[in-house]
């Protein structure tokens, strides 16, 4: 088979600033769920799950800022390098998912801040005024679906857009 023959049974590449807004989307619908299940559902987080939250809120403006230099064919390289940033950033969002869940299967102990059930007294007035809060445990998994938690999700999201976005870096994915 040709080359022109195997280029034309392929699907033409997705343009460079569609895979920078797509991510920003996946990672704004990947926090929408996280709120969903906290807000609608009642699962409260623990503080692991809250930091598995950060790398998505650098994911969103980044993959935005990324989507529109890449809009401009002479800021590709500038957009290929954000990407680079941006899979690092999933890639650490990945690595707390594994951390969190290797805490629910109790293959390691979790940060002492996640002991769960433990008072906690805060210097904030209102906090005092309300009484103690109480730390959801890091150990147990508030939801399961097909046996994986929600860091076990949050393993495969962030796992995924991570490798989109170092695909696009490398040029092996989108056309500027």
């Amino acid at each position: 088979m040709s080359k022109i023959a195997a280029r034309a049974q392929r699907p033409p590449a997705a343009p460079l600033p569609a895979i920078g807004f797509a991510i920003a989307v996946a990672a704004a619908a990947t926090l929408a769920g996280a709120w969903f299940f906290e807000l609608f559902l009642g699962l409260e987080p623990c503080p692991l799950c809250l930091d598995q939250r950060v790398p998505y809120y650098a994911a969103i403006p980044l993959g935005i800022v990324i989507g529109l230099l890449a809009l401009d064919p002479e800021r590709t390289r500038i957009a290929r390098v954000g990407f680079a940033l941006l899979g690092l950033i999933l890639l650490t969002g990945a690595a707390y998912g594994v951390y969190h869940a290797g805490v629910e299967w109790g293959f390691w102990q979790g940060p002492a801040a996640c002991a769960g059930g433990a008072p906690v007294r805060t210097d904030d007035i209102l906090s005092t005024l309300k009484g103690t809060q109480r730390v959801v445990s890091c150990s147990d998994a508030a939801w399961r679906f097909l046996g994986i938690s929600l860091a076990g999700y949050n393993v495969l999201i962030a796992g995924a857009l991570s490798l989109v976005a170092f695909a696009a870096a490398s040029g092996r994915i989108g056309r500027a």
